[in-house]
């Protein structure tokens, strides 16, 4: 028998509807490359993203197209996520940071037919844009006022173009599974995948995501996500923060500013944000040198890599302000896990408290995850036993774009890439990436434990630790630090640095002192360029 209730459709329109209605009073600040501070309302908001949808109708977008945008955080790029998926058009977050090739090639594969783009990307596109088979014209994220000259073809004023249309539109009756948005991995190793989301795995990831032991919001908090809505859904605050009805600000083009976060905190008293812990560095750094605070920020969420209890300390014990891990990934919608404390822990001595708060956390309902090891058994949850982190749950990728093999395994588990540990009380440690992992000696040696070891240290900036040949051990780990300006330090000294905070046989090798480290088009360390640029080297004695 079954249940008697209705079977309405989960759809992004309904999270716009919502908000239009319920929370239209509700503000929403950016920053943008043509205004310092913009405000205005959802009412607005959503007035303006009717006009935006009777504009891709009348340029001949249709249902199931793919639109691309390239555009920093800011309420132009929250317009074109909500008219692009309600119309039931695909909004593909095209990310700028990628190599030209690759832009090329994803543009390409999605088949976007509109490029929608911020002013400071329009240089990147024309040198570009002969190569893009199905784009029909490209709109400049700005107005009339600040709109460039440019070679690129058929090429309009995203003010002009939906300042011509009326503000009501007829939004089509969607189905659930429709795809409502496409964001493409990071491509490390070859072309970038696509990840096709759909209106149902959006709307319950939000739902999720937004629950008192995720991100908690509420409409009494003001969100800041600093995370870039160009690379998986801003870490879906673009629709959980709207479905609460919190008020919205965007850094635009200064998310990596310091002293531009610290006035939008203070100004528009900032609750809670979300970002990579780079961000958070600036900002500290910041606010060091200005003696400023931070009073209304009370929360921030983590994710990317893994932060430093650095970090996590000093701005909690300066500022207040709680610092919690989170762990996804482009293939996840990203959210998986996120750290919030179980009852008692807050009473932990301090070093058993930051043990579980340096964790990833705990996974979401909605997540199902299991380790494996090397033959395939599902290994315990004791804290001790590392293995593949495999993943499942209705916002996991099964097959991506454009791909005719499953992604996921015969039982429907879909392989992270991660290393991980599980205690008994389900907070999971990240302890590596499949390929980074340092076989030495027979033994496995966690890169991530000993690069958040290094980061710990005051007088480093970055660190990062890969495997390298040898000799006798198979492989052996080589420490590359950038210490922070102005800052000095001995080989023999970071390397001591290690003493009785991992395993002797796990402290690295040796030590290089570097200025840069390169990094891939999301932030993170590129463990690969790091070991092709040090493949040759060579072992003292």
């Amino acid at each position: 028998m079954q249940g008697l209730m209705m079977n309405t459709q989960l759809t992004i329109t309904e999270v716009m509807r919502l908000a239009d209605k319920v929370y239209g009073s509700q503000e929403i600040v950016s920053v943008t490359s043509d205004n310092a501070r913009h405000k205005y309302t959802y009412k607005d908001a959503f007035s303006r993203v009717r006009q935006l949808a009777n504009a891709l109708k009348k340029m001949g977008a249709k249902e199931g197209d793919t639109i691309g945008t390239l555009a920093w955080n800011d309420y132009r790029h929250l317009e074109l996520y909500y008219a692009i998926s309600c119309s039931g058009m695909i909004c593909h977050t095209v990310n700028p940071r990628l190599f030209e090739e690759q832009l090329e090639y994803i543009v390409n594969h999605a088949e976007d037919q509109y490029l929608f783009v911020d002013l400071a990307f329009v240089s990147l596109l024309e040198k570009i844009q002969d190569k893009f088979s199905n784009v029909k014209g490209f709109i400049v994220l700005t107005d009339k006022a600040n709109m460039p000259k440019t070679s690129l073809k058929n090429v309009q004023c995203y003010e002009s173009l939906i300042g011509a249309e009326l503000d009501s539109f007829d939004w089509p009756q969607l189905d659930e599974n429709q795809a409502s948005a496409l964001c493409y991995t990071s491509g490390t190793t070859g072309n970038p995948k696509g990840v096709l989301y759909s209106h149902r795995s959006t709307i319950l990831h939000s739902y999720a995501s937004a629950l008192p032991d995720a991100f908690n919001l509420s409409v009494i908090d003001t969100v800041m996500p600093i995370v870039p809505m160009f690379h998986v859904n801003g870490w879906g605050l673009v629709y959980s923060a709207l479905m609460v009805g919190s008020k919205v600000v965007f850094p635009g083009p200064r998310m990596g500013d310091g002293e531009t976060l610290c006035k939008l905190i203070n100004e528009e008293s900032v609750t809670i944000s979300a970002g990579v812990p780079t961000v958070w560095l600036a900002l500290l750094e910041h606010l060091q040198k200005s003696g400023d605070s931070i009073d209304s920020l009370q929360r921030i969420g983590v994710g990317g890599a893994a932060c430093p209890l650095s970090i996590m300390t000093e701005m909690q014990e300066k500022h207040a302000v709680w610092v919690q891990h989170a762990w996804g990934m482009t293939e996840m919608s990203p959210l998986g896990t996120y750290n919030s404390l179980k009852p008692g822990m807050e009473t932990l001595p301090e070093v058993e408290l930051n043990k579980v708060r340096l964790k990833t956390g705990r996974p979401l309902f909605g997540v199902d995850i299991k380790i494996e090891g090397p033959d395939g058994s599902e290994l315990p949850w004791n804290g001790v036993a590392a293995g593949s982190l495999k993943v499942r749950g209705p916002w996991v990728v099964k097959q991506y774009f454009k791909q005719d093999k499953p992604a996921t395994d015969e039982n429907g588990w879909f392989e992270t890439g991660d290393v991980a540990t599980i205690d008994s009380d389900g907070y999971m440690s990240i302890t590596d990436r499949t390929k980074d992992v340092i076989k030495s000696g027979g033994e496995w040696i966690s890169s991530i434990e000993l690069e958040n070891c290094a980061v710990n240290h005051p007088q480093v900036l970055e660190a990062a630790v890969v495997g390298i040949p040898h000799p006798k051990w198979t492989e052996r780990p080589l420490l590359l630090v950038i210490l922070k300006a102005g800052e000095e330090l001995s080989k023999e000294e970071m390397l001591n640095w290690f003493d009785g905070k991992v395993a002797k046989w796990w402290t690295p090798a040796d030590c290089v002192f570097v200025t840069a480290l390169p990094h891939t088009a999301t932030g993170k360390l590129s463990k690969k360029d790091i070991r092709q640029e040090y493949q040759n080297f060579q072992w003292k004695d």
